[in-house]
């Protein structure tokens, strides 16, 4: 009953910080994370193909010079919204059968100090979490340290994430 009562808050605070909170009760073999591997490759090489992690790019969007990276997010977010609206309406299920669960997500001011902190680490260097290893792929060893700043940004976050505004 203890461990039960752990779970739920557990799963309470993680619904305080995501949209989608889904953990799953089913246990797979090891075999069943390469499909993740090779979405993440995949997802790597079309990055690099449409020059999405390309620091010139990020460059002229933030200069306004170029639609490229806007026209890029943008599809994105319709993309994204059109998929949520889909998942309701419908009651779509995960792959394994199981429901998806969207929080509401009441805004905020930390969301606005976020995004500008987020747009700033991101104008400085070129790089977004996701894009960053497609970016050291590439050979673009220097990101490295654009990636252990991010990894220590995270671990600061989660030691001050209780004195910050959420």
């Amino acid at each position: 009953m203890h461990q039960e009562a752990n779970n739920k808050m557990a799963q309470d605070m993680r619904s305080v910080d995501a949209i989608c909170v889904n953990e799953s009760q089913l246990q797979h073999k090891w075999h069943h994370q390469l499909k993740y591997l090779v979405t993440g490759i995949l997802f790597g090489i079309i990055f690099v193909k449409a020059e999405i992690i390309s620091w010139f790019r990020i460059q002229e969007m933030f200069r306004f010079q170029s639609f490229h990276m806007f026209g890029i997010i943008g599809s994105a977010v319709v993309v994204g919204m059109i998929s949520v609206w889909l998942i309701k309406k419908f009651n779509i299920k995960t792959i394994y059968g199981e429901k998806i669960i969207i929080q509401p997500k009441p805004f905020n001011k930390g969301q606005i100090i976020g995004g500008f902190i987020f747009g700033l680490g991101w104008a400085l260097t070129g790089a977004c979490p996701g894009p960053l290893f497609a970016q050291i792929g590439t050979g673009a060893t220097v990101v490295i340290i654009t990636f252990l700043s991010a990894i220590a940004g995270t671990w600061v976050y989660g030691l001050l994430r209780d004195k910050l505004p959420h």
